[in-house]
Formats: C-alpha cells, sequence, structure tokens
C-alpha cells in the first residue's frame, strides 16, 4: 500500500475548526488515482500531508508504510526528497536553468533518486534526456525554460518529477490552463510513463471530466467530514 491514511484531523491551529477529516483513504501501489473536488474541499490540504509538508494533528498519514506524522522536518524533507515526484500547479521551473537541469534538479537533493536515474539510463544527462524525448521535448533540451510555452513547461515539470522513478507522483491540478485535447494527451504520456517507472499517480483536479481516464475517482468532498472548512483549503 502507498498510501494509508487513518481517523486524520487537521486544523491549521489548536482553536481553528478542522479543515479535513478522513476516517480512511488507502491507495494501492501502481494505481492512477484522481482525486476530485471543488474549492475549500481540502485537496491543498491533503497534498501537503502526502508530501509531508504538514502533518497531521490528530491520526496517521502513511506513505510507503511510513507514518509521516512521526518524522522530524528534516526527516520528512530528505523522504520527500527520495520518494515523492510533484507536479505544481503552476510547474515552479526555475528560470535562469535550461531544460535539461530543471529536469535533473530532484537528483541533486536526492540520492537515492540520481542512483535509480543513472542505473537506468547510464547518467543523469541521458535519463532526463530519454524522460523529454517520451514527452516531445527531444528538440529543446538546452533551451531555457523561459522560452517555452505553457504546455512545453508542463511537460518538462512532468520529467522532473518522474526522473529517479519515485514511487509516489503527486499532481496538483497541472491541466488547468490546456486546453481539453491537450488535457487529455498530457494525462495519457503521464500515464505511460509512471507505468514505466513504476510510479503510483494522484492526481488532484475539480474538473471532473477527466476522471474516466483514471482507475479510481475519489471525491473529497463526500469524503471530507469537517465542518467549518475555509475557501482556502484548497
Amino acid at each position: 500500500m502507498i498510501i494509508e491514511i487513518d481517523n486524520l484531523t487537521f486544523r491549521w491551529s489548536v482553536a481553528a475548526p478542522p479543515v479535513l477529516v478522513l476516517d480512511r483513504l488507502q491507495v494501492e501501489a501502481g494505481e492512477q488515482v484522481f482525486i476530485e473536488g471543488p474549492s475549500g474541499s481540502g485537496k491543498s490540504t491533503l497534498l501537503s500531508l502526502l508530501a509531508g509538508v504538514t502533518t497531521t494533528g490528530q491520526g496517521s498519514v502513511r506513505v510507503l508504510g511510513r507514518p509521516l506524522e512521526q518524522l522530524r522536518s528534516v526527516e520528512r524533507d530528505h523522504f520527500r526528497a527520495n520518494h515523492i515526484g510533484y507536479i505544481f500547479q503552476m510547474f515552479n521551473l526555475i528560470p535562469y536553468l535550461s531544460v535539461v537541469d530543471n529536469v535533473i534538479l530532484p537528483c541533486r537533493f536526492s540520492a537515492v533518486r540520481r542512483d535509480k536515474a543513472v542505473a537506468r539510463a547510464g547518467s543523469l544527462e541521458k535519463a532526463a534526456g530519454r524522460l523529454l524525448e517520451h514527452l516531445d521535448m527531444a528538440d529543446l533540451l538546452e533551451r531555457p525554460v523561459t522560452m517555452l510555452s505553457v504546455g512545453q513547461q508542463q511537460r518538462v515539470a512532468a520529467a522532473r518529477a518522474l526522473i529517479g522513478s519515485p514511487e509516489l507522483l503527486i499532481a496538483d491540478e497541472p491541466t488547468s490552463s490546456l486546453d481539453s485535447d491537450r488535457r487529455e494527451s498530457f494525462i495519457r504520456l503521464l500515464f505511460s510513463e509512471c507505468r514505466e517507472s513504476g510510479s503510483t499517480l494522484v492526481f488532484v483536479s475539480h474538473d471532473r471530466s477527466l476522471e474516466a481516464l483514471f482507475h479510481r475517482t475519489i471525491r473529497l468532498a463526500d469524503l471530507n467530514t469537517a465542518t467549518g472548512r475555509p475557501a482556502l483549503a484548497g
């Protein structure tokens, strides 16, 4: 089991009402899961907990069998770098780095992912090039990311998240700026890369038109029983 959440209650402060209350949530290895919910349903909070950026005050969040709430902050940082790839909604590429250097970046922070990438491709540059070729970006390796279209930046962000074959890939509304044809094409490329690397995909969006592409849909607004959720909770 990649993700196991039990009896979770999360508040932003002791006096605040809970923004996320989940009795149980599980995701198995290799699944491609679509988590759907409107603004305020707790999507961003859930992703923050899964990535170990924040921790729960009550209950357990286990990723790859590790209870994240029991890890110190620096241990969670190392765990995230080694085992979790993250595609941000706004991509968060480094503007002064080339395409290939942006893709390689996670391996600069994780020896685990660096070693897996090198073992698979022979070098970090070759590993990045293989991913970018699969994402139709092979001819743009040295181009500054500031010169890329939105769709190209999105694919660079996906390659960066996938390099080094992290066990868990989290995608936070990465297709929100694309038209419907480009959204489906990108998601199918993502599925292909996840299958090849053995990564489990957790894809979060408010766009229900995408859910038919996935193994399973989790409707967070129905699952989250918290009251008084603020709109900024995600």
